[in-house]
């Protein structure tokens, strides 16, 4: 039997994969602004490459792609009658790739998010929010996952909303929250309140995901490991985000050379700004130090990223045969049977 997420909590750091949206996006199969997983339905061959791409770099979890896939999303784009089968095919693909893992069969977990609508100040908002979830949660239960994620509320009500009703199923639950460049939640708590408070309610694990890179979400982490006594979870994004820029909403670039028609490099101008692997597996050592249990990354990360966070955390991965080695490079080789004019050369390529 496959062992669960708390089990797995307790031998050492879980790794999760996601980044499911910009990644599709960027393979051609989802569309940037509206943002909504249609590909469960339209190329779920796609959809199971990338859940497999991401299993295979080291995620202990294969995450259904229901992120957005809500009542209200599915509204505003006009395809309402889609939304439970959407939802229920991303899981069902899902757990076909969980079930190919070769050494243990991985996770399979739900996934409900932030809906866009909660407003503290309106009851009817916050009955709205609590639908969305309930059916969400009810089609991940009779689908059969493992747990569920909520994740990205930036609000701390919606995220205890949220964890009431998938706690309501009788599922273990992880809640992550984004926070905003205020640097505060907007219903004015602190981002380690808000954890310590969740947890408090019975979630499994707490932490944050999305909208920061590892500089400008790392020093939230920190405050929220030392609220918490259980399991933190920390997803940032790949991103060079800075304090002065904490969020990937308003990352400028200054080597832009051209007119970037949003006026913004989100979402679909942010590639100079990426970290690279190392720095990204730089943080992921210091995560794990600090005591991050759940570690992954979020938007934009692709599954090289993954596998070099997952091995930074002693992981050996099912594509680590995959990862560099630059011995028998022609130019930057050390293997003493290569062509000697081209690794002398090395210097003035």
């Amino acid at each position: 039997m496959k062992r669960s997420l708390e089990e797995r909590l307790k031998d050492g750091p879980v790794i999760v994969g996601e980044g499911y949206l910009f990644e599709l996006e960027r393979r051609g199969y989802l569309q940037a602004g509206s943002f909504v997983p249609e590909v469960a339905l339209e190329n779920p061959e796609a959809l199971k490459q990338t859940y497999r791409d991401y299993m295979n770099s080291g995620s202990d979890v294969v995450l259904a792609f229901t992120y957005n896939a809500h009542r209200e999303k599915m509204r505003i784009i006009g395809k309402e009658d889609l939304l439970e089968p959407l939802n229920r095919r991303a899981i069902q693909l899902a757990k076909e790739v969980a079930k190919e893992h070769p050494k243990e069969e991985a996770l399979v977990a739900g996934n409900i998010s932030n809906t866009n609508i909660f407003d503290s100040e309106d009851p009817e908002s916050k009955e709205k929010v609590r639908n969305i979830f309930r059916e969400m949660v009810r089609w991940c239960k009779e689908e059969g996952v493992d747990y569920i994620q909520g994740e990205t509320f930036y609000y701390h009500e919606e995220a205890l909303i949220a964890l009431e009703e998938i706690r309501n199923q009788g599922l273990p639950a992880v809640i992550t929250l984004g926070l905003m460049g205020e640097n505060i939640l907007r219903d004015g708590y602190t981002v380690e309140d808000s954890c310590r408070i969740l947890a408090e309610e019975g979630a499994l694990v707490v932490g944050m995901n999305c909208f920061r890179g590892p500089d400008s979400m790392q020093p939230y982490l920190e405050k929220v490991r030392k609220e918490v006594d259980g399991y933190v979870a920390g997803v940032p994004l790949p991103y060079r985000t800075t304090e002065e820029h904490p969020t990937f909403f308003n990352l400028p670039d200054s080597g832009c050379r051209c007119h970037l028609p949003l006026e913004t490099t989100f979402p679909t101008a942010l590639d100079p700004l990426y970290h690279n692997r190392y720095e990204l597996a730089e943080w992921a050592e210091n995560a794990h130090r600090i005591g991050i249990n759940y570690i992954g990354l979020c938007c934009g990360a692709s599954p090289a990223m993954l596998r070099a966070v997952a091995e930074a955390v002693g992981q050996d991965t099912l594509n680590s045969k995959y990862s560099p080695d630059m011995e028998k490079h022609f130019l930057f080789g050390k293997d003493e049977t290569l062509n000697e004019n081209n690794t002398n050369y090395r210097g003035k390529a």
